[in-house]
């Protein structure tokens, strides 16, 4: 089988992995242009080109598959199937149209739930318990293709979106795998999602970090969870920002919202319901380290709240 690999970040990777380690003849790569970073702008490649790269696959970076040319160099590699992670680019028709095997994505969610950029920050943003991804035919619209095949997995009470996309690109790797084969045997069939259940993530940005002390001390903590490790949860301490990288759930402490308080070297925020003792904090300018380390330096006063600063 020949197969088009269309991916972008470090969530696409296994799936590329996958495919060369299952034997697929991955006949082309497509992904976003190299981009400008740091302070020299020097133009850095996607994570999915540097895997492509050293197993000698052919790499395409057109900014947009709606050129004519585009479409036909497509066409010219002869694809059975198209695999779409993450590739950041919507594809148009012209281009769904052309494997006769049609056009496979994975998503970091199980759909129709959470279509969009962010799946998987706003899972835990969410406080769900429990994850997954999905593999679908893909359409025109975002992420409304029909169903293929899920994998579930358990969130912890205090993993990350950062964790937990470690472990749905695997999961989502293997789920691949299986999706194939299951077509390549006929033993799958496609479901429709229900549009009365679908949900959106949209992408996330530094205008959801603040953190609001009214909160319940869960919904603090979910957000900072969901937050990690981008763009991450933040509060004002002594007029600049404190980042909250890592907080746990302290039901049994309560008091006035935004009221900080330590004890026996744990510190703690008290929030709507409950506190959140917070584990690892990053002052502006200054490097991520354990709350304990950072208050010996920037002890607060009795009865200090956040919420005023």
């Amino acid at each position: 089988m020949r197969i088009i690999f269309m991916g972008t970040p470090d969530f696409a990777v296994p799936c590329l992995q996958k495919l060369i380690d299952t034997g697929y003849t991955v006949c082309g790569v497509f992904t976003q242009p190299d981009k400008p970073k740091g302070r020299g702008y020097t133009l850095v490649p996607p994570p999915v080109k540097e895997l492509a790269l050293q197993h000698g696959l052919t790499v395409y970076q057109p900014e947009t598959l709606r050129k004519t040319e585009v479409q036909q160099q497509i066409k010219d590699l002869r694809p059975d199937l198209i695999v779409v992670v993450a590739y950041g680019k919507l594809l148009p028709k012209e281009v769904l149209e052309i494997p006769p095997m049609g056009c496979v994505n994975v998503h970091g969610s199980l759909l129709p739930k959470y279509r969009g950029a962010a799946p998987i920050q706003q899972t835990v943003l969410n406080g769900d318990t429990v994850a997954g991804v999905t593999t679908m035919f893909m359409g025109e619209g975002l992420d409304t293709g029909d169903m293929l095949l899920k994998a579930e997995t358990p969130v912890g009470e205090n993993e990350t979106s950062g964790e937990l996309f470690e472990r749905l690109c695997r999961l989502g790797a293997d789920l691949l795998a299986e999706t194939i084969e299951a077509l390549e045997k006929g033993t799958v069939t496609p479901v429709p999602q229900n549009e009365e259940e679908a949900s959106y993530a949209g992408m996330l940005g530094k205008k959801d970090s603040p953190i609001d002390w009214n909160k319940t001390a869960q919904q603090v903590h979910n957000q900072v969870r969901g937050l990690s490790p981008w763009p991450v949860a933040s509060t004002t301490y002594h007029g600049k920002q404190l980042k909250i990288h890592r907080t746990l759930v302290c039901p049994e402490e309560r008091g006035v919202p935004g009221s900080m308080r330590e004890k026996a070297g744990r510190f703690f925020v008290c929030c709507g319901s409950g506190a959140v003792e917070l584990v690892t904090v990053q002052y502006e300018g200054g490097k991520k380290m354990p709350a304990a380390d950072f208050f010996r330096g920037h002890p607060f006063l009795e009865n200090e709240n956040l919420l005023t600063q």
